[in-house]
């Protein structure tokens, strides 16, 4: 696997990791009403994440594909995040951003 790639496979892994840890954070808020964009974003982000972490790491034919959605979706979920003063979806939003940023690297 070339160094990029494996670059976002374990990128892609992190933003998994912080994706869940906000979702899990979100669903304790005292508004989570408020929270429901995000809790969705967060699943969504940490799903196409582990999907790229594990495609990337086979080097399959469609992982530009997969890469180039997951510069998006982690964009909107990091947008979303960065809406909420909760430090786990500052750190999510971080995360998300730093992961879209590598991912559109890949695919430009």
């Amino acid at each position: 696997m070339d160094h990029q790639l494996k670059e976002i496979a374990q990128k892609a892994f992190e933003c998994q990791q912080v994706c869940n840890e906000c979702f899990d954070a979100c669903l304790k808020e005292e508004d989570v009403k408020m929270m429901v964009d995000c809790i969705r974003l967060d699943r969504e982000c940490a799903d196409i994440c582990a999907l790229v972490a594990t495609f990337a790491s086979r080097e399959s034919s469609v992982k530009h594909d997969l890469i180039q959605l997951c510069a998006t979706i982690c964009q909107a979920c990091g947008k979303e995040c960065e809406k909420h003063e909760a430090e786990h979806c500052q750190r999510c939003a971080k995360a998300c951003k730093e992961c879209a940023e590598l991912c559109r690297s890949y695919t430009a």
